[in-house]
């Protein structure tokens, strides 16, 4: 086989394609690509590594100067992450771009994180970036990461990232609650995302009555597909066992005026400063989870 001559027909077959058929161009530009990625490994195996380099000099000319190393090389490591059996049946689902962003994770279940994301939840190129640049996938707990793996039901509160990371645009130095509550509320989508998907806001400084006297819970929340509320309450300090009685009042109060007969039991996320190991191991309500916060 002209390996060589086999890959040129290939990207002038493309070009035209992408000129005609502007509907499915992008589609078949990530097949062509995974083609040519097939035979620049057979080529490699045969003729020796620089035969990317040298199929670049020639295509450059002949086809058109975006074929240059880096995109063969590329298209090869497009070939060789989507020959793997597990990501194979995802490889023809998002863009050429979407691609060149994940090309560089080398870890399978990482990739097939953002892969599912990306489809699952349409996500564009430049949100996919923020993610990996914000180290998205490391900030789950290894629990978490497991049920991905074994494609096990995740709840409700599996996808809150560690710490969450929250946009500080106008870079205080100091920061109180009311601060913190008020970086969130300017950037509602962003803070949603960090606690994974299907969040919605419902107020801040909730309004309850406990006895003769009002209280307000910092964040209400609801998720849909878990139909429950979760109240979020903030933290400048490290956690401490007065934090979790508070919560628990609030959640309990959710429960019994708020939520309907349908809905699941309400939820509780403390976002604070910094963790304490000690009071979390004896916290027996599993339905109150800590998180810490970095500002960003």
């Amino acid at each position: 086989m002209n390996y060589y001559e086999e890959i040129k027909s290939k990207l002038v077959n493309n070009e035209v394609y992408s000129r005609v058929k502007d509907y499915s161009k992008e589609r078949h530009k990530v097949i062509t690509y995974f083609e040519i990625g097939r035979l620049l490994e057979e080529a490699g195996g045969k003729y020796g590594d620089n035969i990317i380099e040298e199929y670049s000099k020639k295509l450059i000319v002949e086809v058109g100067k975006k074929y240059n190393r880096r995109t063969l090389f590329r298209m090869k490591q497009f070939y060789n992450m989507f020959s793997n059996q597990k990501v194979s049946t995802m490889s023809t689902q998002l863009s050429w771009s979407h691609y060149t962003e994940l090309l560089p994770i080398k870890n399978t279940n990482e990739l097939l994180y953002y892969l599912t994301l990306c489809i699952n939840q349409n996500i564009n190129v430049r949100i996919l970036r923020e993610k990996i640049k914000s180290n998205e996938y490391e900030r789950l707990l290894c629990n978490t990461k497991n049920k991905l793996i074994l494609e096990q039901e995740a709840n409700v509160v599996d996808f809150v990232k560690n710490p969450i990371k929250i946009k500080n645009n106008k870079n205080y130095e100091i920061v109180t609650e009311k601060i913190l509550q008020k970086l969130i509320l300017e950037d509602i989508p962003s803070f949603l995302d960090e606690l994974g998907s299907d969040f919605t806001f419902v107020k801040n400084e909730f309004k309850i009555k406990l006895g003769d006297r009002y209280n307000y819970i910092d964040l209400l929340l609801y998720n849909i597909k878990f139909k429950c509320y979760v109240v979020v309450e903030l933290k400048i300090s490290e956690l401490k066992k007065e934090h979790i009685g508070q919560i628990q009042t609030y959640m309990n109060y959710i429960d019994k005026n708020i939520k309907t007969i349908d809905e699941d039991r309400t939820v509780g996320l403390i976002i604070c400063r910094k963790n304490n190991e000690f009071i979390i191991e004896y916290c027996s309500d599993d339905r109150i989870i800590y998180k810490e916060y970095e500002l960003v």
